[in-house]
């Protein structure tokens, strides 16, 4: 894994260039923290497709596939 591909690294020359970079662009966004639109920290983290979690106010709610709209 480089700086460049970051985790698509693992496709190695497989499935064109601009495939590689669109997996790219929604696994970060996915594995960042989020803000809660409860009480506005950034303490969300995913759990499944759509489904996400707040350590703060420990509330569990529903928003996009990869990230809090």
């Amino acid at each position: 894994m480089t700086k460049k591909v970051g985790s698509t690294g693992r496709f190695g020359v497989r499935y064109g260039r601009k495939i590689r970079k669109r997996v790219l662009d929604i696994e970060v966004r996915q594995k960042q923290k989020q803000t809660c639109p409860y009480c506005k920290k950034k303490q969300v983290k995913r759990l499944a497709a759509g489904i996400f979690h707040c350590k703060k106010c420990n509330s569990k709610f529903t928003g996009n596939a990869y990230e809090v709209a």
